[in-house]
């Protein structure tokens, strides 16, 4: 989760989501108390698109993570520009 920080993301259930569509995410992170439906979407989304799905304890871990400084229910790791 340490690799979130520098990384090239989106963060946030509606990018992630999108881009995770456009085949633009290589990792994507889910808070495990965020609400059930975000994860569910989240999860099948990931197996659809075979993106490998890690679960975090807490959304506020997950927005730390990301430096940013709300809680954040979603968040991923962009595949390197082609």
């Amino acid at each position: 989760m340490l690799r979130l920080k520098d990384a090239d993301k989106v963060v946030g259930t509606r990018r992630l989501t999108k881009a995770i569509e456009q085949g633009q995410i290589k990792l994507a992170y889910v808070a495990q108390d965020a609400d059930l439906f975000i994860t569910r979407q989240i999860d099948t989304l990931c197996k659809q698109h075979n993106v490998p799905l890690v679960e975090v304890p807490s959304m506020k871990a997950l927005g730390e993570a990301c430096a940013v400084e709300v809680p954040t229910a979603a968040a991923g790791i962009k595949k390197p520009a082609q």
